[in-house]
């Protein structure tokens, strides 16, 4: 069972989840249920997330719709009657299917908003999940003279001869990676684009028309039900998976790249501090761990908790096209409303082992979604780069 959120003054109301048998969506839906919320959540349970079907783990309470975000008339069924709104469904993924993003993420959020105008709907408030992922590279700082940048994504010739870092346009030194705040968004995939998209329809009409609103933007989020089949689901799932199965994991680039993780417990107190206090009407805000992490000392937390330190991952040189070098949420913002991240990556990966031993038929999971991504042209090699075994 998941642990308690950090808040519970919340006032019982009626609150709908899209996405609400999702990772995020499901801890959600569990944590407003112990707060006496009645909870109505609407999903397409789409495949790969949902690649067994409608999961086991969602409530009885809770009135479920199938349906899809973009659709109206799923958005007209379920906010009838709803005082508040979670809007965490959304596609996530590497592929480069471009369109599906934005109708999912962008055109779905509009026909929220155009719903409960239309039908005038009394909203309290709308919580929007964005990501992390709009701020592309985020902040660096040269070593040399202290000056900022805001590097654009990594080109494909650098990525292909392995020159992993961003450098310094005036003295070419490796640029060093800064806690990057909400003020300034630079989005370069077509996933952070949507949910870029997704945050200016939201907090722009929510204005205009008096629909109080709020975008939490999430870093990677950890622990149990994250999909197996998701390739988004990133560090976690790849390396508890491949130790699960006593398989030596490949680590992308040179594994000296940071990343900000946050426990799913964290960000469930965050979404429910936010959707009680007024002053977070109308902002954005940044949901991180509060300490970077490279991927090599994540590898190293995984396999600790699964027993498994004598197996070392595999250097590939590989990369995904398109990923960030490094990105570090400044959570002060956030902070000042009095929410604190409390748990550890090490919390996230027992929890995620404790959920995977308990499932059944994964003998598939582990090959799925990487083997789809090389297909596609995501993943690639580093030419000229020898592997290490």
């Amino acid at each position: 069972m998941a642990d308690k959120p950090q808040t519970s003054s919340l006032k019982p109301q009626t609150v709908l989840v899209t996405g609400g048998a999702g990772f995020i969506g499901s801890h959600t839906v569990d944590a407003l249920i112990r707060e006496g919320c009645s909870v109505r959540i609407l999903d397409n349970f789409s495949k790969p997330v949902h690649l067994k079907g409608r999961p086991d783990y969602i409530p009885d309470e809770a009135e479920v719709i199938e349906g899809d975000v973009r659709d109206k008339a799923a958005w007209e069924r379920s906010l009838a009657g709803v005082d508040a709104v979670f809007h965490l469904a959304a596609y996530q993924d590497y592929l480069p299917d471009f369109s599906k993003f934005f109708h999912v993420n962008s055109v779905g959020t509009a026909l929220l908003y155009e719903v409960a105008v239309e039908r005038k709907i009394p909203l309290k408030k709308v919580v929007v999940a964005s990501s992390q992922a709009v701020y592309g590279e985020g902040r660096y700082r040269c070593p040399k003279d202290r000056s900022i940048h805001y590097p654009d994504i990594r080109s494909a010739e650098a990525l292909s001869r392995g020159e992993w870092d961003h450098r310094c346009p005036e003295c070419g030194g490796v640029l060093e990676p800064q806690p990057t705040d909400e003020s300034r968004v630079n989005p370069q995939n077509q996933y952070a684009l949507s949910k870029y998209t997704q945050e200016l329809i939201a907090l722009n009409i929510g204005r205009r028309y008096d629909i109080p609103t709020v975008a939490m933007r999430y870093s990677i989020v950890q622990g149990p039900r994250q999909s197996f089949y998701n390739a988004y689901s990133g560090a976690c799932r790849i390396f508890s998976l491949s130790y699960f199965f006593d398989s030596q994991p490949s680590i992308y680039e040179d594994g000296n790249q940071i990343r900000d993780f946050v426990n799913i417990n964290d960000v469930v107190a965050a979404n429910l501090l936010v959707l009680e206090k007024d002053e977070a009407d109308y902002r954005v805000f940044n949901v991180g761990g509060g300490r970077p992490y490279t991927v090599k000392e994540f590898d190293r937390i995984v396999r600790k908790v699964f027993g498994k330190e004598e197996m070392e991952p595999r250097m590939a040189h590989e990369y995904r096209f398109g990923d960030t070098r490094h990105i570090i949420s400044d959570i002060t913002s956030l902070k000042a409303l009095g929410w604190e991240p409390r748990y550890t990556p090490e919390k996230s990966v027992r929890d995620y082992r404790d959920w995977l031993m308990r499932q059944v038929d994964i003998d598939d999971v582990l090959d799925c979604a990487e083997r789809k991504m090389k297909e596609m042209g995501v993943v690639r090699r580093a030419a000229g780069v020898k592997e290490d075994k």
